[in-house]
Formats: C-alpha cells, structure tokens, sequence
C-alpha cells in the first residue's frame, strides 16, 4: 500500500487528461455541469468524474469559489469526507475526480422512507460530527450541510460532499450564504459567525432525519427567516421520537451560538451513545 503522501504527490505529478478515463453514466446534474461515473483506464479504478463548463463559470462568476472548494476539499482525508483525487481542464471545461459514492445522495433514502429511525439518524449524526470535528480542526467551516450534499458509500457510511460554500479561515466571517431551511439566526440576521453555524445545521438535520422536513419550512422565505430568528420549534407527535433525541436537537438549535453545544459534547450525548452504530462510525 502507498502511503498518502506517496499517492498525493503521484498525483500532483500526474498531469490528468480525459483520454485517462472511460466515462460511464450520469450520476447527476447540478447549476454548473454534470456527473459521471468514470474508470481510470490503468487502474480500473472507480470514481466520479465532475465536468465543469468554463462558460457557467463565467457567467455566475464563481471562479474564486471553485477554486477555493477544489483548495479546500483536496487537503481533507477524512472517512466521512469524499475525497477530491485531481483535477485536470480542456479549453471548455473543467474535470474534478471524485470518489464514488456508490448508493448516491442520503436525500433520496430520506425522500424514500420519510423519516429515519432513531439509530440510523444517530450514526449519520455522530458521523457528521467527527467529520466536521477534523474540518473545524483545519480551520474549515462547511457552511451548507444538507441532506443533498451528503452521499452514501456501497457500505452506506456517509460522506461529505459538497464544499462550494467552504471557507477557510480563523476569523469571524460575514457572507449569507447556504440553503434556506438551514440557516443559522446569526446568518439570516448577517452578523458575523464561525463554527457554530455548522453545529446549528446539525440540530436541523437531525431534526429532519427523524420527522422527514426541516423544522422551520414555511411557505415562503420570509416567514422560514421569522420561524428561525424566532427558534419556533415544535415537534410533532407523529412519528414518535424520544425524549433524548428532542433534547439534542433543542441545545443544538440555540440563538445564541456560544450556547450551543459544542461537537465534542454531541458525540457525549445519551442520545448518541445509546443510538448510533460504532460500526458505522468512522473514526479519524
């Protein structure tokens, strides 16, 4: 087996081309380019191939961010985190070789059974949290974690995907950015924030995990940014969730973001301990 520096540095010496690959299906579609599943011809090595059209780039101006996520996401080797292997560009397009995440976006499970059960809902929380533990450790803040920027591997364990909304940095920050029903209050009211978004957004998923819909969705975005500030949280009878899981989720989804509790505490938590599978737990 190489080590991971050996692989990293082959691969930074690799100059990557198309011509290395033979492309298979599509695996999805986002805003600016689509998904395939590729095989690297040598290896026979599975991955995701993301192609990128510099055109899109133009447009929405997203250069920077692409950037920024490609910077980001290459520097993390975390189990819960899907690995960015290289990157290559043609004079239309931009690839990014990606691992494979076999049983593709957790969305599509939690649209398909409704809601999750209590262990499966702990594991992929106490999986998040390590992940985003390793992430806060290397001063990387997420920003838009949600159920479709997390996909699932052949063995289900979860895997962060998405890191366009990522940032590195120690300081305090002050763009608005991420999903809807995810937002933090301090980031619906535009002050500054840091971590703690990312420990508010795990309140919310954990919340939608268990009742299949984030807790604060209205029918429009101003009264979902009124629900937030407000913290107008209410749990359904239906389906029936336990005492603990609603006590996690209540001191996750605190205003005030020194308050809430921090990563390290959710993976104390009783609900976790007597909930998630530690075979299903990656550990870094």
């Amino acid at each position: 087996m190489k080590s991971r520096s050996q692989e990293k540095q082959e691969n930074q010496k690799k100059q990557w081309s198309l011509q290395d690959f033979e492309i298979g299906k599509p695996l999805g579609k986002g805003k600016f380019g689509r998904v395939y599943l590729a095989r690297e011809v040598k290896s026979k090595y599975i991955v995701a191939l993301k192609i990128i059209f510099k055109e899109q780039i133009e447009k929405y101006k997203i250069q920077h961010q692409l950037q920024r996520e490609m910077q980001i996401q290459t520097s993390l080797h975390h189990p819960n985190i899907l690995r960015l292997y290289g990157w290559f560009h043609d004079n239309e397009r931009i690839f990014l070789i990606l691992e494979y995440a076999h049983r593709g976006e957790l969305y599509r499970e939690l649209k398909k059974k409704g809601y999750l059960s209590e262990k499966q809902a702990a594991t992929y929380i106490a999986s998040l949290t390590n992940a985003l533990a390793y992430c806060h450790e290397k001063d990387v803040i997420h920003r838009d974690i949600k159920p479709e920027n997390l996909l699932l591997d052949h063995e289900g364990r979860l895997k962060i995907a998405d890191f366009g909304w990522s940032v590195q940095s120690r300081s305090k920050r002050h763009t608005m950015c991420g999903t809807l029903d995810y937002l933090a209050p301090e980031m619906v009211e535009n002050k500054a924030h840091d971590y703690a978004v990312d420990n508010w957004t795990l309140g919310i998923l954990c919340y939608e995990f268990l009742y299949g819909a984030p807790p604060f969705e209205a029918e429009s975005q101003r009264d979902t940014f009124r629900r937030i500030m407000k913290i107008d949280l209410s749990f359904p009878s239906e389906p029936p969730v336990s005492a603990e899981a609603k006590n996690l989720i209540s001191r996750l989804l605190v205003k005030d973001s020194s308050k809430r509790l921090s990563l390290q505490k959710i993976m104390e938590h009783p609900w976790i301990i007597k909930n998630a599978d530690p075979m299903g737990i990656s550990r870094k």
